[in-house]
């Protein structure tokens, strides 16, 4: 199985080979990121982000997966992903939406409120929603990558996480660290998170399917990778 540090530097050098790609799938779903994010009130905002970004996001998902496969990859391919994972993707959208629910409520409500017993409470619930959060780390990928249905990929994600919880922990903290550090220059992450990320949880999840995969053939395919047939979609 690669280790963690293999994995993100295969991550940088295929998201710098095919850069452009992956700023067109994120663009795509920061088109609709953005304006709800400006003018749309939270609660509101909690609803229409799984309706209507969550989907885009997993089309540039599926968009990397056809590309792996050597199929078209282009922005068609992004809605079509849309489209084909609509349900996955707003199931999984409400899970995240509740889960920061949640965390907002636990710490507006017990954050307040003097004493050590509140505040475990809220650290205690911080907690959960973290473990809730990593344990579902690879259900959109195990939806594409093993044509689960979404219920169904959400179980075996929280297996997963049981059977290697420190790779699983470890993968979720570097993702999200990533966008943490593209958030710097705040357009990295509107023009290039969700391209990333798509190209990460793949190879992620992959490594965990597949531990005794043949190593050497990966490699010989990121080497190649510029130059596989998806690339022209």
């Amino acid at each position: 199985m690669r280790k963690l540090n293999e994995i993100l530097v295969k991550t940088g050098r295929e998201a710098f080979y095919e850069i452009v790609p992956a700023v067109v799938h994120t663009l795509i779903g920061s088109a609709v990121l953005i304006p709800v994010l400006i003018f749309m009130p939270v609660a509101a905002s909690l609803i229409l982000l799984p309706l209507l970004y969550m989907p885009l996001v997993y089309g540039a998902f599926y968009a990397y997966h056809r590309r792996t496969l050597g199929e078209p990859s282009g922005v068609r391919a992004v809605l079509q992903g849309a489209s084909k994972g609509f349900v996955p993707a707003v199931v999984f959208g409400l899970f995240c939406s509740m889960l920061a629910l949640i965390l907002v409520s636990t710490w507006w409500y017990y954050g307040g409120k003097p004493g050590v017993f509140y505040l475990a409470i809220a650290v205690f619930q911080t907690y959960f929603v973290a473990m809730a959060l990593v344990s579902q780390f690879y259900a959109l990928q195990l939806v594409l990558q093993s044509g689960l249905g979404i219920f169904r990929a959400m179980g075996e994600s929280v297996k997963l996480m049981l059977r290697h919880p420190g790779y699983t922990i470890g993968a979720f903290f570097q993702a999200f660290f990533l966008g943490l550090l593209l958030t710097v220059t705040v357009v990295g992450v509107l023009s290039v998170y969700a391209g990333l990320l798509a190209v990460y949880l793949h190879q992620a999840t992959h490594n965990v399917l597949h531990p005794d995969g043949d190593v050497e053939k990966e490699k010989e395919s990121s080497r190649g990778f510029g130059t596989l047939p998806g690339n022209a979609g």
